[in-house]
């Protein structure tokens, strides 16, 4: 087979973005898959997922590097297929040192003082740069598919439940299953703060106490405890004014519910 080539000047590659999450996403996966295939189809088979959720991964992690990690190959009796371009195989090599150093501290940390795990769990967001101000940590308690999407029913530490929409093409990369340990993101923009009332439909409504007011008395930015050392940002809807100290209910759109994985 002989493969299309192009003059190009040599580019940066944003390995701080591109491997900046968990390295157990499956996007990497794939990448390494098509190279030891040489096709999307067989990499899509080869880690589980569908061919829609294996291009997904290659586009993600291709916009994320801010370079190509993926070339078309003609000709041959297959017809074609893909294979990495230098950029791509650059990722996958540091993806292993990124994940032989990760192995070595977690070995530390196992081997250090008590109450460790307490410590692991802490490090879920690290190696996560993002503007979302609620991150909290949650545990997959049930996977519903509606048509294409996937919607997930998530335990907060405080036994409340949080809501996600995600894709399925999502959730076969994320290899996301019942009892996982996971991280919810989700903008302040997000969440709208209501007085307690009897909700019809209580999805995604979490309740606590205001704890903080910033900015304006109405329309403000709030912060609602639900717990010591867990609380939701975002904003109180016009004419709803809401005292310090008072009950209230935040109000979160289950589209705006970014999954995350810590390990």
């Amino acid at each position: 087979m002989r493969s299309q080539t192009r003059q190009r000047k040599p580019a940066r590659i944003q390995f701080e973005d591109v491997l900046g999450s968990t390295l157990t996403d499956k996007r990497v996966e794939v990448l390494r898959a098509i190279q030891r295939a040489g096709s999307i189809s067989e990499a899509a088979r080869m880690t589980g997922v569908s061919y829609k959720a294996a291009w997904q991964a290659v586009d993600a992690l291709s916009n994320l590097a801010g370079v190509p990690l993926i070339e078309k190959v003609v000709g041959g009796s297959g017809g074609g297929g893909a294979k990495l371009t230098a950029e791509g195989r650059q990722v996958l090599i540091a993806a292993e040192l990124l994940s032989q150093v990760r192995e070595e501290a977690l070995l530390k940390l196992r081997g250090g003082r008590q109450h460790t795990g307490d410590a692991l769990h802490s490090l879920g967001g690290i190696g996560l740069r993002t503007s979302m101000r609620n991150q909290c940590p949650v545990i997959v308690h049930e996977i519903k598919k509606l048509g294409g999407a996937v919607r997930l029913r998530l335990e907060l530490t405080d036994g409340q439940s949080l809501y996600s929409r995600i894709t399925t093409e999502s959730l076969q990369l994320l290899g996301l299953k019942k009892g996982d340990s996971v991280w919810a993101l989700f903008k302040a923009a997000a969440v709208k703060f209501m007085p307690v009332f009897p909700l019809s439909d209580p999805r995604n409504g979490l309740r606590g106490t205001i704890s903080r007011r910033v900015g304006l008395k109405a329309g403000g930015q709030l912060i609602l405890d639900l717990t010591p050392g867990l609380h939701v940002v975002g904003f109180s809807e016009p004419g709803s004014y809401l005292e310090l100290h008072e009950q209230a209910i935040a109000l979160v759109d289950e589209s705006a519910v970014v999954i995350g994985l810590s390990n």
